[in-house]
Order: C-alpha cells, then structure tokens, then sequence
C-alpha cells in the first residue's frame, strides 16, 4: 500500500482543516444544497401528483385490459422507481469521482436531474413515467456523493458537520415546498391533470439553476494533493477559498493514498446499514403519507391530507434539520444518530402499540410529528454527513456512494411494499416494523460508527501515514464531542 506522509499535501490538508468559514464556503453550500432542494421536492409532490392523476390513468390501465391489482403494483413501481435508480447513479458516480475527480463529474447530475423532472411532467402514463422517473433518480444518485463529499473535503475541522449538515438540510426547503405548490394550486381551482403537471415540472428549476454554478466549482484541494499526489495543482486550487489563507509549497507529492476497501468493512457496514434502515422507515412513511393520512383519516379530502404534510414538515421537522446541523459538531454525529434512532423508534411503537393515538387527529399529528423531528435531529442528517467522513480520500465518494445507494434500496422496499404492509399489517403492524428498523439503526450505530467530530478529513478517514499536528492534537482534547468516545 502506497501512502501519502508527504509533508506538502499534508499542508494542503491542514491549510483546509484551519481555513476560516467564507463567502466561498456559502456559495459552496447553497451550490451543492439546490440538489437536495430538488430531491425532497420531488419526493413530497411524487405520493400526491400519483394521486391525482392515478384515476385518470386507471381508466386506461383497465381499458387495455389490465386489472386494478396490476395497476395498484404498476402505481407502486411509479412512485419507487427513482429510488432503485438513485441506487445505481450513486454507486456509478460515487466511483467515476474517486478515479477522474469531483469537479469532472459535477453538474452532470445535475443535467439529469433537469431532464427527468421535465420529462415526468409531460408523462402521458405510467410507463413513460417510470422511464423519466429513472432518469432524474440516476441524477438524485449521483448527486448524494458528489455534493456531500465535496462539501466535506472544501470544510474546515471546527465546523465541517455544521456545513455538511447545511447541504443535506436544503431538503427541508424541499419538503415544504412542495405540498405548498400543490395546496396552493388545489386551493386555486387548478385542475388535477394540470397540477401534478406543474408540480413535477417545478422540481426543474432549482436543479436547472446551480448546473453552471456546479461546474465551475473548483477540484477538491484534498484530492488532488493526497488522491493524486498533486500538491501543485491543490495549491492553485487553494484560491477559491480566500486570498488570506494560508497556502503550501507549490511542489508535487511523491505519494498518494490507496487504502483497500476492504479495510472499511464495518465502516461500511455501519454507514450503509444505518442509511439502509432508516431509509426503509423514512422514505416509506413519506412518499407514503396521502395513503398513511388516508388510514388514519379515511375521510380526509386531497387539500385537507396535503395541508397535514405541510404541518408535519413545517413544525416538526424543519427544527429537527436546524438542531442537526446546529449541534453536529458539538454533541457529535454518531450520539445525534443514536439519540434520533432511539426516541423515532420511540415514536414509531407508540403509535403501533396505542390505536387510540390513530384515531384522534392532534394526538396523530403530535406523536408521528416527533417522529419526524428526531428523524432530522438524528439519522436523516447524521447518516449523510458520516458517510462523507469515515473513509480515506481515495475512496470517499464511493464508499459515500455505496452507502446512499443501498440506503435506497432500503427506500425503494419501503415505498413499493407500503400498501401491502399497511393492508396485512395495518397502520399499527407497518409503525411497529418502522420502530423494529430503528432498533436495527441503534445498534448498527453504536458497534460500527466511529465520531469524527473534532478531528481533521484525513484523521477521521482513517488515513494510514496521517500524523495529527501538534494544534491539531491540543484543538481536539478542548473539544470532545458528547458522543466521541476517548
């Protein structure tokens, strides 16, 4: 194993650990959240938009001599096939960027993620809509390691999960956004067929405005210096940051780091599994909620089910978004995941354990609300911003991507099994088995999940050859995490 001890890309690295936070770090930020911005958007407006225009479309699906269960599994298919797709863009990109380079791919995801949101909003059926639906899930894949490492190799040691956090937390944006554009259009007397038109076509323009933005990022310093040996071309890159910082010797490495894959397994197994259940629980309980409010409220008009989402977001789950990146770097990322796993699940057994908690409307809202609010004040968050940190420079983004791929996978079980699982198990089995994936993510967490807050990319990396700075050292001991283990 080839290993890079090399004191000048060591000074690029710690020129990035010690950089005081700039406007180019908010650029960089608001550049790499729009992704996510547009990923929750989509995800809020998919389960409604299906709603909509699913009566429409049925009468055709039974036309052609389909029958309500084919349809009911064709329906299903729509609404999770971006997130099979998310699987394979992620993995694919996550590895293309740890060989050729961040900047090379980045933007691209982007285009993608353009392309199908546009596409999905002239779908004439459920077939063309699972064609446009896999294009934009590749990009929604792409974009999970991209964004979140790149972010994580431009941020300084202090407050590098405050800014990772940020990134991912513009999904909270998404999720509000959403439901508003289509209570508002509901509201307006804008027809079925049209709003769930309009709203998938919205998803275009926040990812359609940071494509140039995207490109012109600079290449990550990081890389360049310890991935490919590059200390020249890290130190140019250096220059986006601030003309105060200071910058290494522009003379080239002689090594680079290889770590094996192999060495991160339980790592791996940590990042991917935790990511795995909580997806499974989260994204089924979210691309699902019309039917979930629709179990709980049989009753409930579209506007009505639209306007709980909206309060459910807006109340509960925002603040939880805003205490995760608050507090990442104080209470660490691994005690916030555990805590989040613990009190959802929590959450998630009341609700299946007490029926009556379903059957009244502010007790529903309460309980399955806080569900919401430590799902984002715990995994939701800490799950993304881990994965950009425990592993080595020449594997970062794939094994951030390998980690988001399979989490939707578990994704992609959740939403096209829900409506089986609520019809056998009813509301109270599907949050009882949601509380059982908690429980897996709690122990997931504490056996494989090491804290890397308060310590340098490279440190918590696991970079062989990488030595702590004096500073470095002494900065570390004045701020150990509550959830860092000595």
């Amino acid at each position: 194993m080839a290993v890079n001890n090399d004191l000048h890309a060591a000074e690029v690295s710690e020129a990035l650990n010690e950089v005081k936070f700039s406007g180019f770090h908010l650029r960089a930020i608001i550049t790499a959240g729009m992704g996510f911005f547009t990923s929750a958007f989509d995800l809020t407006v998919i389960g409604t938009a299906l709603a909509l225009a699913g009566p429409e479309w049925m009468k055709g699906f039974l036309a052609g001599g389909g029958s309500k269960a084919d349809f009911a599994w064709t329906m299903g298919l729509v609404g999770s096939v971006s997130l099979a797709a998310t699987f394979v863009g992620a993995i694919v990109f996550g590895m293309i960027a740890d060989k050729i380079g961040r900047k090379s791919v980045y933007g691209i995801e982007a285009i993608l993620m353009t392309i199908g949101a546009i596409g999905s909003a002239f779908a004439a059926g459920p077939i063309s809509m699972i064609v446009w639906r896999t294009i934009m899930g590749f990009g929604i894949g792409g974009d999970y390691p991209l964004s979140a490492v790149l972010m994580s190799e431009y941020a300084n040691r202090e407050s590098r999960g405050k800014m990772v956090g940020m990134v991912f937390s513009c999904q909270a944006l998404g999720f509000l956004a959403g439901p508003i554009a289509i209570l508002t259009m509901l509201a307006a007397g804008v027809s079925h067929d049209l709003t769930w038109r309009i709203a998938l076509g919205l998803g275009a323009l926040p990812a359609m405005g940071v494509i140039i933005l995207r490109r012109t990022m600079p290449e990550s310093p990081r890389w360049l210096a310890r991935a490919k040996g590059q200390a020249t071309a890290a130190a140019q890159s250096l220059r986006a940051y601030s003309e105060g910082i200071a910058r290494p010797a522009a003379r080239e490495a002689t090594a680079v780091v290889r770590e094996p894959l192999a060495k991160y397994a339980l790592t791996l197994l940590g990042t991917a599994g935790c990511w795995f259940v909580f997806d499974y629980a989260y994204y089924g309980n979210t691309i699902g909620m019309p039917t979930i409010i629709n179990s709980v409220a049989p009753h409930a008009s579209m506007m009505t089910s639209v306007a709980w989402n909206v309060l459910i977001f807006g109340i509960f789950a925002v603040p939880g978004y805003v205490f995760a990146f608050m507090f990442s770097d104080k209470l660490g990322r691994k005690f916030i995941q555990m805590l989040g796993f613990a009190l959802m699940g929590l959450m998630f057994l009341a609700l299946g354990l007490i029926p009556a908690l379903a059957q009244n409307a502010a007790a529903f809202i309460t309980v399955f609300g806080l569900s919401y609010f430590f799902a984002e004040f715990g995994p939701n968050v800490t799950t993304f911003v881990l994965a950009a940190e425990l592993y080595p420079v020449n594997l970062r983004t794939t094994g951030h991507g390998i980690s988001a791929g399979i989490a939707k996978i578990g994704a992609f079980l959740g939403v096209l099994f829900l409506n089986g699982i609520l019809a056998k198990l009813g509301f109270g089995g599907g949050m009882l088995l949601s509380a059982g994936m908690s429980l897996v993510g709690l122990v997931l967490t504490a056996v494989c999940i090491k804290e890397p807050a308060g310590k340098s990319l490279e440190e918590a990396g696991q970079e062989t050859g990488w030595v702590p700075t004096p500073q470095e050292k002494s900065q570390e001991s004045l701020r150990t995490p509550v959830g860092a283990s000595a």
